[in-house]
């Protein structure tokens, strides 16, 4: 392993055991860092053979830690495609359905850190809170099903 092959091994690890990170984020640091692509790439990917690196669990971790914040799938999602993960791996799908158990439940927890207590609404301040769930991720048919589940809007 010639030296700048070593220095980009180093810089990995360092990074990678701080947190999970994406292939598509240590590339970028690491060029960042002045390092050529192709180097870099050789490294990644021998990290990745040797399971030091992994995309599957950097989506996992990364969507756990969003739910916890109170975004919803579609959020999460879009933010794991900005990362470099492909959004249509069923490992990121599987993730993401054992980490939130009920989507309601946790649209139902956003809601209420937010507002405070379930009670009736206008229509119009319903448009707004609902604006801020579609915002935070959550699809139109979940925030439906919330507003039918709790039959909260008046007209």
């Amino acid at each position: 392993m010639n030296s700048a092959a070593h220095d980009i091994k180093n810089h990995c690890l360092r990074l990678l055991a701080r947190r999970e990170h994406s292939q598509k984020e240590l590339l970028t640091k690491l060029m960042q860092k002045g390092f050529e692509r192709a180097d870099i790439q050789l490294v990644i990917d021998e990290l990745a053979q040797q399971n030091w690196q992994s995309d599957e669990r950097f989506a996992e971790c990364y969507a756990r830690y969003r739910l916890q914040k109170g975004f919803g799938a579609v959020a999460i999602r879009y933010e794991l495609s900005q990362k470099g993960i492909d959004v249509a791996v069923n490992a990121l799908n599987d993730a993401m359905l054992t980490v939130a158990d009920d989507w309601l439940d946790l649209l139902t927890q956003t809601y209420c850190k937010k507002y405070g207590d379930i009670e009736p609404i206008s229509r119009h301040d319903w448009s707004k809170r609902s604006r801020f769930l579609l915002q935070r991720g959550f699809s139109s048919s979940q925030i439906t099903q919330f507003a039918k589940k709790l039959r909260f809007i008046h007209s």
